[in-house]
């Protein structure tokens, strides 16, 4: 078992990183909910990415409004976002919405920021290995940090890691989920 908060080689400030929050038998019993969730195509501002999505508590809505109602997060899905919440320094109820995604083989998700309403980030990823790059301009280049991310373990985006660095993923080399749960900002 790993420390309670590992820490990459090289990580965003902000950034925290705990393998094995969730056990083998955990992430089974997840995945086979997610596979009875009906998942959508992301969508931002007319495209059609090729990772597939479904929000619980709000949504946001890169075509319309941004943030809206959407379905109550469903009970299995309390005690993950309960453990996340610990993780994060935070209460249970304070994690207003989850987006879950769904990555099958080749399917990334390009340079971002979070939106400004939402606060912390907690991220669980199940099923497969990925790697979390970070990038912030430093002059007329960008720094880059790459954080591999394990099946069963979260990430926190918080501070720096979370306002000054943008973030992405690289294609999925396999099917992969991410449970990602945000608070509002105050």
């Amino acid at each position: 078992m790993s420390a309670l908060f590992d820490l990459p080689p090289a990580a965003p400030p902000g950034f925290r990183y705990q393998a094995g929050l969730i056990s083998p038998d955990e992430e089974r019993t997840l995945a086979a909910h997610l596979t009875e969730l009906p998942f959508e195509p992301f969508q931002f501002r007319g495209y059609e990415g090729r990772r597939r999505v479904v929000s619980f508590g709000l949504k946001y809505d890169f075509n319309g409004p941004g943030l809206v109602d959407a379905s109550p997060m469903p009970g299995w899905l309390l005690p993950l976002r309960d453990r996340a919440a610990a993780f994060a320094g935070l209460a249970g109820d304070d994690f207003a919405h989850v987006l879950i995604n769904e990555y099958r083989e080749g399917a990334p998700i390009g340079w971002h920021r979070d939106r400004p309403v939402f606060d912390k980030v907690v991220g669980v990823s199940l099923l497969s290995p990925t790697t979390m790059r970070f990038r912030r301009r430093d002059g007329a280049r960008f720094e880059r940090i790459s954080v591999p991310l394990e099946p069963r373990s979260a990430y926190l985006l918080d501070g720096p890691a979370r306002t000054d660095w943008e973030h992405s993923l690289p294609e999925a080399a396999a099917h992969r989920y991410s449970i990602t749960f945000r608070n509002l900002r105050r």
